[in-house]
């Protein structure tokens, strides 16, 4: 016997993936102009891309028949070409620069922000789908370049709201570590992977599990094994002097590292930072808001000259009284190979990016999200159904004197109408029933005094009469009188 029932999907989400409600929005909102208007200032331009990009544009994944989405999301489109959805915004810019290479004024300076997708497990504070907000220069290859993009990372923080001491741009050179690696002997590409991998934890594991990894590996307290790079003592004590030489102002910093990397690619890291430093100087970007860091790692293979991180330095607590681990919430560097994918020649680029989301959840737990709260919100009630085209009059005159206005469309009677406009958070209620079409008045109740009063009331007798939260208006011009109360 065949069942009739009516199939029910139930309703949930994909894991790794979020509802965002209108105040996580407005929060985004906020920070990805806030961004912008240092971009613009600065002579960037708005770029946009599509979500998707051929797959094997995006280079770092590259789907085949066993493996169609490894790392992305990606389908075929009808002539059996693999698309993914934009891994990161680089990428599409890559793509986008080649394309157009003959026609870009070079530098190109753009900067774009959008949702990217990535397939891979979610978990706390990780998802599958998020906001990314980039500032890139390609065809730039000095290092002044390298520098602004610094300055532009340092301004951005200043302009979401956070004061000198509270972020720190921590910026170091790959050709630093590079440098001493091969006159190590240790520049092949594997073991320098593990030097890099190694250097990454030093937050986590400090210098005894660092120097571990460095060497024969280092046993977890689950008893796993990670093999080491390998390396013997004495360039295992110099890498180790390396990323400690950080500490003090940014010239010294370079003064330490000097003897330490000796001359060739390493000299030509420090040389970066020598000039970094005196544009950083001439900006007026203080030793505070920028730093100079080895212990920087950033990417393993990805870029190819100054990198830098942007650390919070401020603390906060969950509810249940744990630290909030922040870590970096942008960061950036010269990638010089991503165009010369297309175009078979080097073509030289730096950039910034910094997650949306996560950034705005951080300035969030640390109450450093500015008022994102909307305009005021006027509701026009719906009192009697047969003059529903009178209350959408009144709405549109609210909203011709430059307010948030609506007429209410849904069911219920007054009581529920009202009970609706606190629900989302209205200043004001309109209402226009028979009395006041007789009179040729509105009757206002400032819904936001009356919650306020309402706590304070001791009689109710008293408050149903003099009703404080409620006054009336002149029907022509009320719209106009009401504007001027809120301003």
């Amino acid at each position: 016997m065949s069942s009739n029932k009516a199939f029910k999907p139930k309703a949930r989400r994909p894991r790794g993936f979020e509802d965002r409600l209108s105040h996580h929005l407005r929060a985004e909102q906020a920070l990805i102009q806030a961004a912008s208007g240092v971009y613009e200032r600065w002579g960037f331009e708005r770029l946009e891309t599509p979500a998707f990009e051929f797959a094997d544009c995006l280079g770092k994944f590259l789907p085949d028949d066993d493996r169609p989405n490894e790392g992305v999301f990606a389908l075929q489109d009808d002539d059996e070409q693999w698309m993914a959805l934009r891994y990161d915004l680089t990428a599409p810019l890559a793509r986008f620069s080649a394309e157009h290479f003959q026609d870009l004024a070079k530098p190109f300076r753009r900067y774009q922000y959008g949702d990217v997708w990535r397939n891979e497990k979610p978990g706390p504070g990780r998802f599958r789908q998020f906001i990314q907000c980039d500032a890139d220069s390609v065809g730039a290859p000095g290092t002044a370049a390298d520098a602004e993009i610094i300055a532009l990372a340092s301004e951005v923080m200043a302009a979401v709201g956070l004061e000198r001491g509270e972020y720190a741009v921590r910026v170091n050179d790959r050709r630093l570590l590079d440098g001493i690696l091969e006159s190590l002997g240790a520049g092949a590409a594997e073991a320098r992977l593990k030097v890099l991998r190694a250097i990454d934890k030093m937050d986590r594991l400090g210098r005894h599990g660092v120097e571990l990894l460095l060497g024969a590996g280092r046993k977890d307290e689950s008893g796993d094994f990670t093999p080491g790079a390998g390396l013997d003592a004495a360039s295992i004590t110099r890498v180790l002097d390396f990323i400690e030489a950080g500490g003090g102002t940014r010239g010294e910093v370079i003064e330490r590292l000097i003897p330490i990397v000796g001359a060739g690619v390493g000299g030509a890291g420090v040389s970066a930072l020598e000039e970094i430093a005196a544009i950083l100087n001439a900006l007026n970007v203080d030793e505070d808001q920028v730093i100079f860091d080895p212990s920087i790692v950033r990417g393993l293979g990805y870029y190819t000259g100054p990198v830098f991180e942007v650390e919070l330095n401020l603390s906060a607590t969950y509810e249940n009284g744990q630290p909030i681990r922040f870590g970096s919430v942008g960061g950036g560097g010269r990638y010089d190979d991503l165009v010369a994918r297309f175009t078979g020649q080097a073509v030289p680029a730096t950039g910034f990016s910094f997650g949306v989301s996560r950034f705005a959840a951080a300035l969030s737990a640390l109450d450093r999200i500015k008022d994102s709260a909307p305009d005021p919100l006027v509701i026009v009630l719906a009192v009697d159904k047969d003059h529903m085209a009178t209350y959408f009059q009144l709405a549109a005159q609210l909203r011709a004197e430059g307010l948030r206005a609506e007429a209410f469309v849904g069911g219920g009677n007054m009581g529920k109408q009202l009970k609706y406009a606190d629900r989302r958070g209205a200043d004001f209620a309109v209402i226009v029933g028979e009395d006041e079409r007789q009179n040729q008045t509105v009757t206002i109740k400032d819904l936001k005094l009356g919650a306020r009063l309402a706590q304070q009331i001791e009689d109710n007798k008293a408050w149903r009469e003099d009703q404080p939260a409620q006054f009336t208006l002149p029907l022509a011009g009320f719209a106009k009188a009401l504007h001027e109360r809120l301003v």
